[in-house]
């Protein structure tokens, strides 16, 4: 299978981060429109940096995570406004586990194996740091190289 190297800009990576983030905890809100996308994005809590997009900017970033199949508008929504959802776990096949992993290292940034497992708590209860590890080591670091944000990879930072 070829290398796949596709390099995320920080807006994109917060809205497929939000996306993820609304489908695994307010799953009877997803998949979310423009503006609650938007206010996803915006929000102060659990988000490191915070950021202020404007609508456009997150129309944009939907529109390049469209073009690589990560993101796009829902089908069989019945609503008159388009709402929009991820579509990692068809493009790279993750468990929930890795999922939500993932969804914290976007909307936070590198962190230790126990703060990740702090903060994906409300999208899946690890029992212990090894887990968190087995799933950084299985799934998450073989794809690092994809989720790359302004040339830096988006890994998790070793104990020291």
């Amino acid at each position: 299978m070829p290398e796949l190297n596709i390099l995320l800009n920080e807006v994109e990576v917060r809205v497929l981060g939000a996306l993820i983030e609304k489908d695994i905890t307010t799953p009877d809100y997803y998949p979310l429109s423009l503006n609650a996308l938007t206010n996803a994005c915006n929000q102060k809590s659990n988000r490191d940096p915070v950021m202020q997009l404007a609508e456009d900017d997150v129309r944009n970033a939907l529109t390049a995570l469209q073009e690589r199949r990560m993101a796009g508008p829902a089908g069989g929504t019945d609503s008159r406004v388009t709402k929009y959802e991820h579509r990692l776990q068809e493009v790279f096949n993750f468990t929930r586990p890795e999922i939500a992993v993932l969804c914290v290292l976007l909307l936070r940034g590198p962190q230790t194996p126990g703060e990740l497992r702090g903060r994906t708590e409300r999208m899946h209860h690890f029992e212990a740091h090894v887990l968190i590890t087995v799933v950084l080591r299985s799934k998450i670091r073989p794809h690092a190289r994809v989720l790359q944000n302004d040339g830096h990879l988006l890994l998790w930072r070793p104990v020291k």
